[in-house]
């Protein structure tokens, strides 16, 4: 729950919103971060001290739901001459160490990033006649801090989200959402870390597949290109009826250039999906290795677990040129853009003797492989294809209904456990998979059944060889215009032992995945 009130007026737990020039006094009983916010707002907007804000009414430290105590919302001019119409703008606070002290994030001093290191904004394009702001933008700012907060995985710049619903709940076409560097704010030195602030930007279907396919960054420069999509600041039109390909069909001819030039840098998804070893009869349940795995875990000494991260670690550094991030990233900055940094190794734990399957240590080569897919990871096999294994990279789906992922991989990817003798291989869990853009970010906070630092007992690696790769690209176009096909869909590839089903999503709902 939430209430919409002047930032000025009386609150239980937020006073005013003082400027740069508060009285010490005052600025003394203010929460710090929340102070050093407040005064990169009051330099945008002197003339708006005291902005409507949607406040939530129980805070997240005090085990409300929502957990972005603030949203404040001012009226932006734009610039009519720079193709910068008047709009809302709207900027989150919580994400970041407003307080200090613990309750919600841990202090790690102020060289790193303040809490998760960033704030959110929006650019709402203002309705003609609209005298107050729309509030929905903020619920959809508190949904994406639910993720975070739940996840630990931080943004940033490029990411994108596909939401698969109009943002706010109307019949628009923008139904997805792409992040960015917001234009006018600059990161602030709190005395908790160092916050930047990434601004949401509605998109359209696809305009969300064509991001998916090349990169984010590409096509937030295409719709800064075109006015009515966004522009310069890349401001949201909820009202807008044409993706940037109808009002300018050229765009289309970049997009292709790109994938064809760079690829993809999707490097993984979550999705429902799985994956059955044909090698054995389906009654030898102890080497089944499906979803649900039937085996007790054992608990590793400090140094077994020692030993498996750092093998693992090794393993992970296989691409001469890295899309994925590393398994223990550095927390220095909240400023890289081409992953986003984690709060947690992904194989941390509170006790040095950590509960981790025996499976972990073994490597199976498997001779015939069943995949499965729901129809939205299904549509993205020819994008893992064209856009990743022909450019020597690899893609990663990650089970959002049970511990396990499945990871494609090239020849030209080096150190795979998978070999082209051997092109199928399971092993214990590819770290990789700790960080992702993720297909439905509702159904992934929903369904997942564990918190995502744990590690992950099974990955499938499939190596794949280009030659393949294209046989598979022909044989799969029609997953491209998924919508036109009748569920479930079986493809298969006798002479290399491989199998790929497309279910309806029931399949991966059930009980049994």
């Amino acid at each position: 729950m939430a209430e919409l009130r002047p930032s000025g007026a009386p609150g239980p737990t937020a006073p005013p919103a003082p400027g740069p020039a508060a009285p010490p006094a005052f600025a003394s009983l203010f929460p710090p971060g929340l102070h050093a916010i407040y005064g990169e707002c009051r330099r945008l907007y002197p003339d708006q001290p005291n902005p409507l804000q949607v406040t939530a009414i129980v805070k997240y430290w005090l085990g409300g739901p929502d957990p972005l105590d603030y949203v404040s919302m001012y009226r932006n001019v734009g610039s009519p001459s720079a193709n910068i119409p008047e709009h809302w703008h709207y900027i989150s606070f919580g994400l970041s160490d407003l307080y200090g002290d613990n309750r919600v994030h841990e202090f790690t001093g102020t060289d790193g990033p303040s809490g998760f290191g960033f704030e959110l904004t929006f650019r709402l394009k203002r309705e003609t006649g609209e005298s107050a702001p729309p509030t929905w933008p903020a619920e959809l700012m508190q949904g994406l801090a639910r993720y975070v907060f739940q996840s630990e995985n931080t943004f940033c710049s490029g990411d994108h989200v596909s939401w698969h619903s109009p943002l706010d709940n109307s019949e628009s076409r923008i139904q997805h959402m792409l992040l960015t560097e917001d234009p006018q704010m600059q990161p602030v030195q709190t005395p908790f870390g160092v916050v930047t602030f990434l601004q949401i930007v509605g998109v359209c279907t696809e305009e969300l597949h064509s991001a998916q396919q090349w990169n984010g960054q590409g096509i937030l420069e295409l719709l800064r290109t075109v006015p009515v999509a966004g522009g310069p600041w890349l401001i949201t039109d909820m009202r807008r009826g044409e993706t940037i390909f109808e009002i300018d069909p050229h765009l289309q001819e970049r997009v292709d250039k790109g994938i064809e030039t760079d690829g993809s840098n999707l490097s993984g998804v979550s999705a429902k999906c799985a994956w059955d070893d044909l090698s054995r009869p389906p009654e030898d349940d102890e080497d089944s290795r499906s979803i649900c795995i039937g085996t007790q875990p054992r608990r590793l000494s400090g140094k077994d677990t020692e030993q498996i991260r750092e093998t693992l670690r090794r393993g992970l550094e296989i691409n001469s040129k890295p899309v994925l991030p590393p398994i223990n990233p550095q927390r220095q900055n909240g400023l890289n853009h081409d992953r986003a940094p984690s709060r947690k190794d992904s194989l941390e734990s509170d006790s040095s003797t950590a509960i981790i399957p025996h499976e972990l240590i073994r490597t199976r080569q498997l001779e015939s492989v069943h995949l499965k897919f729901n129809q939205e990871s299904g549509a993205l096999i020819p994008l893992c294809l064209r856009g990743r294994l022909l450019h020597g990279r690899h893609f990663t789906y990650k089970s959002i209904t049970g511990d396990m992922a499945i990871t494609f991989v090239s020849t030209g990817v080096e150190g795979a456990f998978a070999t082209e003798e051997h092109p199928y291989a399971a092993h214990g869990p590819w770290l990789q998979v700790r960080r992702l853009f993720f297909l439905s970010l509702p159904s992934f906070c929903r369904l997942f059944p564990c918190p995502p630092h744990l590690p992950f007992p099974w990955q499938l690696l499939i190596l794949l060889t280009e030659e393949f790769v294209e046989k598979m690209l022909e044989d799969l176009e029609d997953l491209t215009s998924p919508e036109e096909f009748k569920l479930p869909k079986e493809y298969s590839w006798p002479e290399k032992k491989l199998k790929v089903s497309i279910l309806p999503d029931v399949v991966f709902d059930s009980p049994l995945h």
